[in-house]
């Protein structure tokens, strides 16, 4: 996703509070429209973290593959997921299963990962009748409003998840790995760099330890980049919360985070990461035949409680390694 001259042959609506939108005019197949396209779609998500076309008229599963598709360089198979998700296609997937009054607050996408998309695609098929909005967030911007002890911190010990899958809540291991065979899911840890334990139910627990900033491989940004506060037991509603310990134990949640040293997070940091993403959170309500383009590292993106159906199809685009990715001590340590 190289930024490029061709990004501003392309009428891009900038206001603030909201995400970049692109109002397209497809007179004829989408499909020709974005193959006519792509390479500006691709360098204003890359200037501007993302951004929203409105216009196309999308319809259909097949055509929307088609698009993310034609988009993505490569699309990648989800592993590791902490929800289930439905399959449309090779690569085509409906967003995360979460309860719909519930919020999934900012995050990017498969940041536990050693290699993750690069490029998220999001498509609507159908809006919901309130709420349900895909916000988005820029990770400099959050990175650069974050106290300077908590930016250092995570600069040097990363931050830990650790995760138990069973096959009652959340995603169970056949699922998040795409295998019932243990010693392909324990390969697989061990490939990325992942402790596991198998647990007496026959369970897995799993600890896997990642950078929280990172640097972007084109445009040489720092961002702040994570699950930290998505993946805490705080950001869970404190019912949930409360009956999860109670059933499974403190450390039988289906997820938690802690900072790389293995210290917890404490409800304080976690509300004050969420405070800061609100303050740079942008926000558009999805129409039907909305494609959006978000750049997975620059910016981190939400799902806002909503009330109806709602079916948007997601493409996760454009694998890139944590290796690419390394920041320098010296100039993120303020």
């Amino acid at each position: 996703m190289l930024p490029s001259s061709r990004a501003f042959l392309l009428d891009v609506d900038l206001q603030p509070g909201k995400p970049p939108i692109l109002r397209a005019e497809a007179t004829g197949d989408p499909l020709n429209w974005v193959a006519e396209h792509r390479e500006e779609l691709r360098a204003v998500a890359c200037e501007h973290g993302s951004v929203l076309v409105r216009g196309l008229a999308l319809r259909g599963a097949d055509k929307i593959g088609a698009i993310f598709r034609h988009l993505a360089n490569t699309l990648m198979c989800e592993r590791e997921a902490f929800a289930s998700r439905r399959i449309y296609s090779d690569g085509v997937y409906s967003s995360s299963a979460w309860p719909a009054n519930q919020p999934m607050c900012m995050h990017h996408e498969l940041s536990y990962r050693i290699e993750f998309p690069g490029l998220m695609l999001f498509a609507c098929l159908g809006a919901p009748s309130h709420g349900g909005v895909t916000g988005v967030a820029d990770a400099a911007a959050v990175l650069n409003a974050l106290p300077a002890e908590l930016v250092k911190r995570c600069m040097q010990e990363g931050w830990l998840l650790t995760r138990n899958y069973n096959d009652e809540i959340g995603a169970s291991y056949v699922q998040a790995f795409g295998t019932e065979d243990r010693g392909a899911v324990e390969r697989y840890c061990h490939a990325n760099a992942i402790e596991f334990e198998w647990q007496p139910d026959g369970g897995l627990r799993t600890r896997q330890r990642r950078s929280a900033i990172v640097r972007h491989p084109v445009t040489g940004q720092l961002c702040w980049f994570n699950q930290i506060a998505f993946l805490n037991e705080w950001t869970l509603d404190p019912e949930v919360r409360e009956y999860l310990i109670d059933v499974y134990g403190e450390d039988g949640l289906p997820f938690n985070t802690r900072f790389g040293n293995a210290d917890p997070i404490g409800e304080d940091i976690v509300q004050l990461l969420n405070q800061v993403y609100e303050a740079n959170t942008r926000r558009e309500p999805w129409q039907v035949g909305d494609l959006t383009l978000v750049d997975n590292i620059s910016t981190a993106h939400s799902r806002e409680a909503f009330e109806g159906p709602r079916e948007i199809l997601v493409g996760l685009a454009d694998a890139v390694h944590l290796a690419d990715c390394s920041p320098t001590v010296e100039v993120a340590i303020r």
